[in-house]
């Protein structure tokens, strides 16, 4: 055994093989080991919220909708309500909202879907007739064959997107539980989210619990002022693509199934990137079947100049720094999310980095030592 200077007064015992391993080697193997436990940590969380996604997809629901709903509750307590009545008022808005949005878009498709189907034959036969005596001479069975491989593409690259819905709503039953158990949370989490979060910080010791709790209200600041922003900018997206709809079939004729676009741009918005691109190609098909391709392709022209608005305009000036995440970590978040839990993993990656990123901040930064209790122009401060 021998002792090694480290710094004045100070001597430790090395090894012999210690001595001809080099420090960087000895640091690099040091981070290696907690890297890959926490790795398995991490794995071990995603694993278990993966084979629970029967309760955990409404439980992470119920957040996003307590998000929204706490800080009306909030503001009708001020103005003297009692806090009954405003939890009331809040869930059974909530309710009769999204009970009317669905009433509008089954019966909308129930009336237009007849017509759609029929036009969508008639387009394809066109099609096939035009690509049967065009210069490329393609045969009949070679056209069955190009689309036999298509659909498999489609059916392959889409698997991942469409595994999380054929997951948790593999059946009625299944559906049903989850809606009700979203409402539950929902509720509970607007009567004692306070009481749950204080059980929740007492888990931690005692000397972390002011960071915990500090950090929880940053990312709860963050959480709730995303999705206010993003209800808001889906209603921009919904109101610009399907005004474009509506003034298209004045002009060319017949539009049919504006609202349920508009409705479905509303709802596909809430997931980035994915969302968008197959909401905007339902109107663009929808146009093209309709009105011709010109006037397909102006439909895509506005669906491009909704979608720019958004990315260029509406979210880095409304949403602003707190819930600001770069577009590449956008990306990968919604592709990471898709590709373990379907469309649930799609919807919640980015409120998730949104949240993890204010969350690690505050604790990075230790504001709990001088600011326990953070507002937005905190989070905002803190960017």
């Amino acid at each position: 055994m021998r002792f090694k200077n480290l710094s004045v007064g100070t001597r430790r015992s090395v090894s012999a093989d210690e001595e001809f391993v080099p420090v960087p080697m000895r640091i690099a193997g040091a981070w290696s080991w907690r890297i890959l436990v926490l790795a398995g940590a991490i794995a071990l969380v995603i694993y278990l919220v993966i084979q629970l996604r029967l309760v955990v997809v409404p439980l992470l629901v119920a957040v996003l909708l307590a998000a929204l709903l706490v800080p009306f509750v909030q503001f009708v307590r001020r103005h003297g309500w009692p806090k009954w009545l405003g939890v009331a008022v809040a869930e059974l808005g909530l309710i009769g909202i999204v009970t009317g949005l669905v009433y509008l878009i089954v019966t909308q498709i129930l009336r237009g879907f007849p017509e759609l189907s029929d036009r969508s034959i008639s387009f394809f036969e066109d099609v096939k007739q035009l690509l049967l005596t065009s210069p490329l001479h393609l045969t009949e069975d070679q056209l069955a064959e190009y689309l036999k491989q298509t659909w498999a593409s489609i059916q392959k690259d889409s698997g991942w997107l469409l595994s999380g819905a054929l997951q948790f709503g593999s059946s009625f039953g299944h559906l049903l539980a989850g809606i009700l158990l979203t409402l539950f949370a929902t509720l509970f989490l607007l009567i004692d989210g306070d009481k749950i979060w204080a059980w929740i910080v007492g888990l931690f010791p005692k000397k972390a619990r002011a960071a915990v709790n500090g950090a929880g209200k940053a990312g709860w600041v963050t959480l709730s002022d995303f999705v206010r922003v993003q209800i808001f900018v889906a209603f921009i997206d919904a109101l610009g693509i399907g005004l474009g709809a509506w003034i298209l079939g004045l002009i060319f004729g017949g539009f049919p199934l504006v609202v349920p676009i508009a409705i479905a741009v509303f709802l596909g918005s809430f997931i980035p990137v994915v969302g968008a691109v197959l909401t905007g190609a339902i109107a663009v098909f929808v146009a093209l079947v309709y009105l011709g391709p010109w006037q397909a392709l102006i439909m895509l022209g506005i669906v491009l100049l909704v979608q720019q608005i958004e990315g260029h305009v509406l979210q880095p000036l409304v949403m602003g720094n707190a819930v600001k995440v770069h577009p590449l970590a956008v990306v990968l978040a919604v592709a990471a999310g898709g590709f373990l839990a379907g469309i649930s993993g799609a919807l919640f990656a980015v409120p998730l980095v949104a949240t993890l990123n204010a969350m690690i901040g505050y604790t990075a930064r230790r504001r709990w030592e001088t600011d326990p209790d953070p507002s937005l122009e905190d989070v905002l401060r803190d960017k």
